[in-house]
């Protein structure tokens, strides 16, 4: 449905809008415009040129004049850069392009474009798509040219600092990352096609679903660490017991959809709530401490020490209901960051104080809050909690803090999701970078599209009445916009629980390129790899 062609084709058009920052933007071919004229803005400064004068740039090869207090600050090699961008036209018909244009992905990269564009009213992503459209079904088909000329306003005004904010979102790592998606684009096989049709797995299970709240202290370390227990009355031993790691900032109740659904399929699940790195706790300035990253995964340990305690209280309904001995960490975030570490990876502290110290000047927000880590006192620590048979880790945080090798010690089968837009934990740097060094048996998950908050359940992310919001940027799809990436999380996470049961050959196939190809909607393309295939191995950092 999205070719490789579509999706270069796709960033060249960002690009298009992005270069009139005159900055050495993506990387790829193009430069912006506007309808009679193009206009740039800088504060007070402003420059214009004609599409008469663009037009001659295309056949002269020399920039505008007029453009003159940007231009004469390029070099040789973005001049040329801008004016190829200026050149290109796009072989897309106009029902890819309008496809492609209804993506979440897409709908992500004009929404950022649009604010680039100095507009009296609030139809710049409308303008952007028309202009598109209408570009694409002229005789000369998508170009930058041809853009201008059917872009709906007299002028296409740039606001220089606003698309050089954008770039830095729209950035070189971005489209690798969309890049690799695309080279992670399997074939259907019809056999495994059978098996998908024969059960539904996002459908809610049979039992109806009653939640244990439990307030457990952990005298030793002095930590009050509240606990959602999710279970049924299909509960029994033979499903694993999954336990819940939420994010940075956030509660036990992120994923509380997730949760549901699981015990609705006679799962015990237990969203514990980590009292150093919750919402309260984010509310502090310089909040975190390093000893979280090892607070966190000692809280699941005494969390399952508990539940294998309750497992043998007279009159408790879970009683001998708890296989506490195969547990499954489902982590979100830094809860994934959490999930791996309880699976075995090691943190390498002194590889990550060399780390943030080499790349000081240029941190990601991400690594940055990884960097809080590099104060622990030892040089390495192992985490890993024997009970604990795989993991789950959605969006995690891992750069640096687990260094080259850390992650090469997981232990148990992992699933790892990330989203192709996610701007908080980069999927490049946070999610398939991590996954190449995790050994066999695991799976990558990827939603095309998917920001860091899609996963999170949406009563969390709308304002439900009585409900924390938790705050998001504007660039996040959350709520019902992101309802198909919840609805392929569920089918996903309920799968990999199955594993451990005697269902593991019929929720085999949901774990499959097949069925992340079949579950894609016309807004998010799913995509799942048990191994990076050659061909995407030269757009991860290192190779």
């Amino acid at each position: 449905m999205f070719t490789r062609k579509s999706w270069k084709n796709l960033k060249i058009v960002a690009s298009v809008f992005s270069t009139i920052a005159l900055t050495q933007f993506l990387g790829a071919n193009t430069s912006a415009q506007a309808a009679d004229k193009l206009v740039v803005r800088y504060g007070a400064l402003e420059e214009s040129a004609s599409l008469a004068d663009l037009k001659k740039t295309v056949e002269t090869g020399e920039l505008p004049a007029s453009l003159g207090t940007y231009t004469k600050r390029l070099n040789e090699q973005q001049r040329s850069f801008l004016v190829r961008g200026l050149k290109t036209r796009l072989p897309v018909n106009v029902v890819t392009l309008n496809r492609l244009l209804n993506t979440q992905l897409a709908n992500t990269i004009l929404n950022d474009i649009s604010t680039v564009l100095d507009r009296k009213d609030q139809a710049g992503v409308q303008a952007i798509r028309s202009g598109l459209i209408l570009a694409a079904n002229s005789p000369q088909g998508l170009s930058a040219l041809s853009f201008i000329d059917a872009y709906p306003s007299q002028n296409l005004e740039i606001n220089v600092p606003q698309a050089l904010k954008v770039a830095r979102n729209l950035n070189m790592a971005f489209w690798r990352t969309q890049q690799f998606m695309l080279a992670i684009n399997p074939r259907i096989d019809p056999r495994t096609t059978q098996q998908i049709r024969a059960l539904d797995p996002t459908k809610p299970g049979s039992a109806q679903v009653e939640i244990l709240n439990l307030n457990l202290n952990d005298e030793k370390r002095q930590r009050n660490i509240p606990v959602d227990v999710y279970w049924s009355t299909a509960t029994n031993t033979d499903k694993p017991v999954i336990v819940f790691s939420h994010g940075y900032g956030s509660t036990r109740s992120d994923l509380r959809y997730l949760a549901k659904h699981l015990a609705s399929h006679g799962y015990v699940v237990a969203a514990l709530e980590h009292p150093g790195s919750n919402i309260t706790a984010n509310k502090g300035a310089n909040s975190l401490k390093p000893q979280e990253f090892l607070a966190r995964p000692q809280d699941v340990s005494f969390v399952l020490d508990e539940l294998e305690k309750l497992n043998q209280t007279t009159d408790n309904p879970l009683k001998g209901k708890l296989a506490t001995n195969q547990v499954m960490v489902v982590g979100y975030s830094f809860g994934g960051t959490t999930a791996l570490s309880l699976a075995g990876g090691e943190f390498d502290i002194s590889s990550l104080k060399q780390s943030c110290d080499q790349n000081a000047a240029k941190l990601t927000l991400v690594q940055g809050f990884l960097c809080v880590a590099k104060e622990l006192p030892e040089n390495s620590y192992q985490l890993r909690d024997q009970r604990i048979k795989k993991i789950v880790a959605l969006n995690p945080a891992t750069s640096f803090v687990f260094g080259e090798t850390g992650l090469t010690k997981v232990q148990v089968p992992t699933l790892i999701l990330t989203g192709s837009a996610d701007d908080i934990t980069p999927a490049l740097s946070e999610q398939i970078t991590s996954f190449a060094k995790i050994s066999s048996p695991k799976w990558l998950a990827a939603a095309v599209g998917g920001t860091h908050l899609s996963v999170v359940d949406s009563e969390l992310t709308d304002g439900a009445a009585g409900k924390t919001k938790l705050s998001f940027s504007s660039r996040e799809v959350v709520g019902k916009k992101s309802a198909d990436v919840r609805k392929y999380v569920k089918a996903i996470t309920l799968a990999m629980a199955a594993q451990s049961t005697p269902e593991a050959s019929k929720y085999s196939a949901f774990l499959t390129p097949d069925y992340a190809q079949i579950s894609s909607t016309p807004l998010f393309p799913f995509r799942l790899l048990t191994e990076i295939p050659p061909a995407a191995m030269g757009l991860i950092p290192g190779n």
